[in-house]
C-alpha cells in the first residue's frame, strides 16, 4: 500500500481502486477503509483514493492518542491531498467519516471540489437526533423476523437502560443476509483506543462549523438510507441545510451501507453527482 507522512510524522496508508479522476474517500468507524471495497463498483467512474485512518489497517498507530480525535484526523486529509498534488479534490466520506469530511470543508473549502456524504454523520454541525426518531424509523422494519428482539435492543438503547449495538445491526441493512452479517463483522472498528478519542472533547464546534461551510460553494451530496437508523432521513434534511448548495438524496429500501443494499442505484447516483 502507498503511504504518505501525516503533520505529527505519522505514516498514513491508502488504497487505490480503478482509474480516472481521484476521489479521496474517508471510511467511518473509526477505522480502515477495507469495508468500502469499491463502494459497489463506483471505481468503474473514478478513481477511488481510500484512506486508512490513523491506528487502521495499514496506517500506523500514532505516538498521541488525542491526536485520533475527529477535528485532527482533518489534517491527515489535508496531508493526503498535498500528497496526491491535488489542487482541489472530490472528496467523499461514510458514517463517521463524513464527520472529518464536512470539518475539512469548512476548515479548507477552497480544497472540495464536490462532497459527497453518504450515511451522513450530523455530529459536526450540531443536528440532534432522537431516539423517538430512531424508534420510529425502525418501526419500518416491523414486519421483518428480527424486528421483535432488534427493537428491544434499540429501545433499550435509546431510552438508555441497554448497550446492545449487536442487536439492533439488522436495522442498518436493507437486508439482513448472509452477505450483510459478514460485511457487518468486517465493518467494526477494531481499533478502540481510536474509537475512544474520535469524539473527545473539543472534537467537534458546530457553531463554527456551521459558519466556515457557509463559505463552502462546492456542490454537495448527502445520500442515506430509507431505512438508515445512524442517519435518518428527517435528520439528513436539517444537516443539507446547512450548505449553500446541497442535494440530499434517500436511497430507497437501503440501509447505513447503500452501496450494498443496491449498487447499480448507488453507483449511478453518486456517479451522475461526480460528473456534475
Amino acid at each position: 500500500m502507498p503511504t504518505f507522512s501525516a503533520p505529527d510524522g505519522t505514516q498514513l496508508a491508502y488504497r487505490v481502486i480503478g482509474e480516472g479522476d481521484p476521489l479521496v474517500c474517508i471510511p467511518g468507524g473509526p477505522t480502515d477503509s477495507a469495508y468500502l471495497g469499491d463502494l459497489g463498483g463506483l471505481s468503474a467512474y473514478r478513481q477511488l483514493v481510500l484512506l486508512d485512518l490513523r491506528g487502521t489497517g495499514g496506517s500506523a498507530i500514532p505516538d498521541d492518542a488525542s491526536s485520533y480525535r475527529c477535528d485532527r484526523l482533518v489534517e491527515d486529509v489535508e496531508a493526503l491531498r498535498k500528497h496526491l498534488g491535488l489542487p482541489r479534490m472530490d472528496l467523499l466520506g461514510h458514517s463517521a467519516g463524513t464527520n472529518i469530511a464536512t470539518q475539512y470543508a469548512a476548515g479548507y473549502p477552497e480544497r472540495v471540489s464536490k462532497l459527497a456524504l453518504i450515511g451522513p454523520s450530523t455530529r459536526a454541525v450540531g443536528v440532534a437526533i432522537t431516539g423517538e426518531t430512531r424508534r420510529e424509523l425502525a418501526q419500518l422494519r416491523k414486519n421483518e423476523p428480527w424486528f421483535p428482539e432488534a427493537f428491544a435492543a434499540l429501545q433499550a438503547i435509546t431510552e438508555g437502560t441497554g448497550s446492545d449495538w449487536e442487536a439492533v445491526a439488522p436495522f442498518f441493512w436493507g437486508r439482513w443476509d448472509a452477505t450483510a452479517q459478514q460485511h457487518h463483522t468486517a465493518s467494526q472498528p477494531r481499533n478502540q483506543e481510536s474509537v475512544a478519542h474520535f469524539a473527545a472533547e473539543g472534537a467537534f464546534n458546530p457553531e463554527s462549523t456551521r459558519a466556515a461551510l457557509a463559505a463552502c460553494k462546492a456542490p454537495v451530496l448527502l445520500l442515506t438510507g430509507e431505512f438508515d437508523l445512524n442517519s435518518p432521513p428527517v435528520s439528513a434534511v436539517k444537516f443539507a441545510e446547512v450548505f449553500p448548495d446541497a442535494t440530499l438524496v434517500v436511497q430507497p429500501g437501503a440501509g447505513h451501507y447503500p452501496w450494498c443494499d443496491d449498487a447499480d442505484w448507488f453507483v449511478a447516483t453518486t456517479a451522475a453527482f461526480l460528473r456534475g
